[in-house]
């Protein structure tokens, strides 16, 4: 089941606070004037739920797999598995917003228990 567009964009914001903190982020502040646009200092912080751009690298550095499934009798591919999560392409608005915030959440999954051997879980 999707929310809002509003709550979904919100979500993504949350999910890149929370990421930009463990990576070592203080001072993160979002301006009226630039909603959705997480800012340390005067600089402008990554949009790793949104920007391939930003999540490649992310992905990239943190070595997260992706794999791509459908569900029992069905012929299209409907989720995909990245490291511990599980993303559901129904969920999100698109199938690359899907990815990039599964690997957000599993990058913030890796960087909050370092030590926990991965098993799949769902991404909201």
């Amino acid at each position: 089941m999707r929310v809002s567009d509003q709550e979904y964009f919100r979500s993504c914001v949350a999910k890149e606070r929370h990421l930009a903190q463990l990576l070592g982020h203080r001072n993160i502040e979002e301006c009226y004037e630039s909603a959705g646009v997480l800012w340390e200092e005067a600089q402008p912080l990554p949009k790793w739920t949104r920007d391939w751009s930003a999540c490649g690298p992310l992905m990239a550095k943190h070595h997260i797999a992706i794999a791509y499934g459908a569900e029992p009798g069905q012929a299209d591919i409907g989720f995909a598995t990245i490291g511990a999560t599980v993303v559901h392409f129904a969920d999100h608005p698109s199938r690359d917003r899907a990815l990039m915030v599964g690997i957000v959440k599993e990058v913030i999954r890796q960087l909050e228990h370092p030590h926990v051997t991965a098993r799949p879980q769902q991404a909201a």
